[in-house]
């Protein structure tokens, strides 16, 4: 069979996830200095790399570069805003769009991992929030010396950052596991998405910087506001949503779609702010209302950058009184810095270079003390930017890789090749694009195997060794399938992303132009955007799903997980981590307490450590916990008919109609047969490939889909209740691979 003549992808070597996962300097606590070393040794091997290979992609790097742009400028806009109305004008967007560059570029020249993307983040707006509503009560402080005492608040937290850093704190971070990592990505999200919810319900109010008494503010200007804001909100976030899924359209050419998943959502943000001038004439001036910042040049704007001559004003009471929210910042950036890295080079991205967490954080230290002596805000690592900035590089990965596939595969059908050497050179030609760095083996990173009704296909109709068409190997769709996960790691995005945060500074009065209800839609559709791969999320989404229609999880790719793990200890687990959840979120609406969440989050590692396996089994625990997200494949239902008893039915009668009329004129659907002639009484393609044998879709089920699939007991006969618990019932090893040996799955 071709299955014994294709080259496995299962063999195992030392592979760049398990030095990214097992560095050895991360499994060192305390020890002075070796982690950094460590990290640098590491990363200085692969550094030419990181800049040849962003120089490679060509173009191409801009469709990453301008879509993390964009997720990184709006929110620090956003939170410049912010900052301006908490600090009387103290701080303003000039000052974080300053801060996100200034650390962006040094970052990534100098910075350990590029994949990072460094940003002033909520958190810090809630810090600074604090101390200034603590100065400007204080005669010996106020509002004159509010940036100089930061300056000083800022010289602590980096003192602090170089202590843990050299002492090797962050080798915890293995120990945060995907419980707590989830769990936080979760809380980043809802953040984003309570900001635009916010947001919106301000567009109706009055701003408090603004006269009560002017035309824009009447109650009936107020509410076409409001609504206003509604339509430009959602429509970004509909429109955003829908451009990134724009290569699965059915509609335009392939370079056209491309286009769109690339540049769709920097292009909704103009498409949406040119329909906000639509009803200019007709509306009074500030509807809809717009972004609020001074130009970088204006009075006053730059007086911040000479905040170091004021520093030796500040009361040496406060100057030692500063080493109090430089803990809690210290913690909160050591938290947040590292969390935003480990998210961004998580396991399934398959990433080929070493972290860098020690060094990273000690680069932080000298960021914010640079930062708090020009007098800006400081920046960290931010989720879900470092996140998302991996899976926009992982998408160029792939298409650079496809176009390389498929203009193989092309070649080889045109030299008829068959089936077997179809794939050896497609393998060959993955292998070529393959770099490995200077300190590694080749990448044990393979083809995936083709599909097997692809191959049962070939091997039924005898097209073994004949020559490969397109009825057997469909080039455009096959060839997605086969390719693994990976990562252009390089560091050019993420310069370029910094350079144009920096050009935002001098182009503030072209970002004046945006409507902040643009903004809030884009803070939605970053907190959507950042759900999808969250097994939290998830597993949410399954404990509100219907027990009749939880076998439609296993019909398309899942998680293994849903079937290795009883559904009442995954319950169980679900709602420990909401619960969690909702108490890190609640401890966010504290003013001051506000700002410890993060206290919270490093708790987990005890609790998970020390309590959860308690409650449940070490096994589930495993599987819900796992360091690499894992799928099975899709597993297709259909419970034979005289199975099926004569109770409640899986679908109600208006459902079946649904399926059964058409949408525009209510007729009844009619399956046309394929025509068949009396000279030869032969199968149609489409019946063929559905009376196909596929391993994916045979009857015989693990413990645990049965259990999914019995959960509609309603519809199913005591007889076949009877079945399930003969013990001649065959089942099958998918799923207890982790816990008992058995027979493979055929």
């Amino acid at each position: 069979m071709i299955l014994c003549t294709l080259p496995s992808h299962q063999f195992h070597s030392m592979s760049s996830t398990e030095i990214i996962h097992h560095n050895p300097a991360m499994e060192e606590i305390f020890v002075p200095f070796r982690g950094i070393k460590n990290d640098i040794k590491g990363r200085l091997l692969c550094y030419k790399q990181d800049w040849s290979g962003g120089l490679a992609a060509g173009i191409r790097i801009l469709a990453p570069t301008t879509y993390i742009f964009f997720a990184s400028a709006i929110p620090v806009i956003s939170f410049g805003e912010q900052l301006e109305r908490n600090t009387d004008g103290a701080l303003t967007a000039v000052q974080t769009l300053a801060s996100t560059a200034l650390c962006g570029i040094i970052h990534s020249v100098l910075g350990g991992q590029p994949l990072l993307i460094l940003g002033v983040a909520e958190p810090t707006v809630l810090m600074y929030t604090f101390m200034f509503n603590f100065a400007k009560d204080r005669q010996d402080l106020g509002p004159q010396l509010f940036l100089a005492w930061t300056g000083w608040v800022c010289v602590w937290t980096a003192l602090l950052l170089f202590l843990l850093a050299i002492l090797g704190a962050c080798s915890l971070i293995n120990r945060f596991t995907r419980l707590a990592g989830e769990l936080f990505g979760l809380l980043i999200a809802m953040l984003f998405m309570q900001q635009a919810v916010r947001g919106v319900v301000e567009e109706f109010r009055i701003p408090k910087r603004e006269n009560a008494m002017d035309t824009a503010f009447l109650p009936s200007w107020r509410f076409g506001n409001g609504m206003f804001a509604l339509v430009l909100s959602f429509g970004l976030l509909l429109t955003a949503l829908k451009s990134r899924k724009a290569r699965s359209w059915r509609f335009g050419t392939g370079s056209l779609r491309g286009f769109i998943a690339d540049y769709g959502v920097p292009l909704m943000v103009l498409v949406w702010t040119a329909v906000s001038y639509i009803p200019t004439n007709d509306a009074p001036r500030g509807i809809p209302r717009r972004l609020f910042s001074p130009n970088p040049w204006s009075p006053g704007a730059y007086s911040n950058w000479t905040v170091i001559l004021d520093m030796g004003k500040v009361p040496p009471l406060y100057i030692m009184g500063a080493f109090i929210p430089a803990t809690m910042i210290a913690v909160l950036y050591y938290f947040d810095h590292s969390v935003a890295s480990q998210l961004a080079q998580q396991k399934e991205f398959n990433l080929k270079k070493p972290s860098c967490y020690h060094y990273d954080l000690l680069l932080l230290g000298i960021l914010t003390l640079i930062c708090g002596l020009v007098g800006i805000p400081p920046s960290n690592g931010v989720i879900p930017q470092s996140p998302m900035h991996t899976k926009s590089l992982a998408t160029l990965k792939q298409q650079l890789l496809r176009n390389k596939l498929v203009s193989t595969a092309r070649d080889s059908i045109r030299k008829n090749a068959n089936l077997s050497q179809l794939y050896q050179r497609m393998q060959d030609a993955y292998a070529e694009m393959q770099t490995p760095l200077v300190y590694q083996t080749p990448s044990a990173l393979r083809l995936k195997e083709l599909k097997e009704s692809t191959v049962q296909q070939a091997y039924r109709n005898g097209y073994m060794d004949a020559p490969v068409d397109a009825t057997i190997f469909d080039v455009d769709n096959d060839i997605d399938d086969l390719l693994p996960v990976e990562v252009k790691e390089q560091r050019l995005s993420n310069l370029l992303q910094a350079l144009m945060v920096g050009g935002c500074v001098a182009a503030m009065p072209i970002l004046k132009m945006i409507p902040t209800s643009v903004l809030w839609g884009y803070f939605a559709y970053m907190a959507i955007e950042s759900l999808p791969g969250n097994q939290f999320w998830e597993r949410i989404l399954l404990l509100f799903t219907a027990p009749s229609r939880r076998f439609m999880v296993l019909e398309k790719y899942h998680a293994t997980f849903i079937e290795t793990v009883p559904f009442r200890a995954m319950a169980f687990f679900t709602l420990f981590q909401t619960f969690y959840l909702l108490l890190c979120f609640g401890i966010t609406w504290i003013p001051v307490a506000g700002v410890l969440f993060p206290l919270l989050i490093m708790l987990l590692i005890p609790v998970r450590q020390y309590c959860l396996p308690r409650f449940f089994k070490g096994a589930h625990l495993q599987d819900l916990d796992a360091a690499e997200y894992e799928e099975a494949p899709a597993i297709s239902y259909n419970l034979p008919f005289e199975y099926q008893g004569t109770g409640q039915q899986a679908q109600d009668g208006g459902e079946l109609l649904d399926e059964m009329m058409t949408r525009s004129r209510g007729e009844i659907r009619h399956e046309r047969s394929p025509r068949v002639t009396s000279s030869r009484q032969s199968k149609s393609p489409r019946a063929e490939l559905k009376s196909m044998y596929c391993p994916r879709q045979a009857p015989s089920l693990s413990p645990r889909i049965e259990e999914i699939k019995l959960e509609k007991s309603p519809s199913v006969s005591p007889k076949f209740r009877e079945m399930r618990e003969s013990p001649n019932q065959r089942t099958t090893s998918l799923g207890q691979t982790s816990r008992e040996k058995g027979p493979s799955h055929p």
